[in-house]
């Protein structure tokens, strides 16, 4: 399997991914995922080289958001200071669950931060999704808090608010790696070079 930079001609592809995902979340009994995202919020991610994709000969095996951007009102000033890198919309297909694609991804994620001078790969989660909260947990992330008001849409609760990280580190992931090395900036994290 190769990892690469997602481009704009695979957002219908990462589009009708996520909807797969959603539909599988959604028959566990999840509500992760259920309003459709915003296909130009997805176009400019991409556009940005924050989104990568694990390929499986022409089969997308899974995907994953690497950002130095945090989601507003989650992490503290302070925390905010420490050189961090985000996942976001990491998603595994159904072809490909259960070999551990997901934690080699994460792997991979941790050294690419590693590699730029980053501290913390952080993520949030779904509150209400406690099995991905525990998978999080045995990939060696630590629960830092959970941040139930503040959501940017209606003012209503924040249904992404588990937030937690674990320390940078080199790994092997076993992936060809086809991404464009990432490069270090002032602070000791990375923008993409994609």
């Amino acid at each position: 399997m190769r990892i690469c930079s997602a481009q704009p001609h695979d957002l219908d592809k990462l589009l009708a991914f996520r909807e797969e995902a959603a539909a599988w979340l959604s028959r566990l009994g999840s509500d992760q995922w259920q309003r459709p995202y915003p296909a130009d919020k997805l176009l400019a991610t991409i556009e940005a080289g924050v989104v990568f994709m694990v390929c499986d000969g022409d089969t997308t095996a899974a995907t994953i958001t690497l950002t130095p951007e945090a989601e507003e009102g989650l992490w503290t000033e302070e925390e905010l200071q420490e050189p961090s890198l985000f996942i976001n919309k990491l998603t595994v297909a159904r072809t490909h669950a259960g070999r551990n694609v997901g934690g080699r991804l994460l792997d991979w994620a941790g050294d690419r931060a590693y590699c730029t001078g980053a501290k913390w790969l952080r993520l949030d989660a779904w509150t209400s999704n406690t099995a991905l909260q525990s998978y999080y947990l045995r990939q060696g992330f630590e629960h830092v808090r959970t941040v139930r008001q503040g959501a940017a849409v209606n003012g209503g609760p924040r249904v992404s608010g588990w937030l937690a990280q674990r320390a940078t580190r080199p790994a092997q992931h076993g992936f060809a790696d086809d991404t464009p090395p990432p490069e270090r900036n002032a602070a000791g994290t990375s923008f993409p070079t994609a």
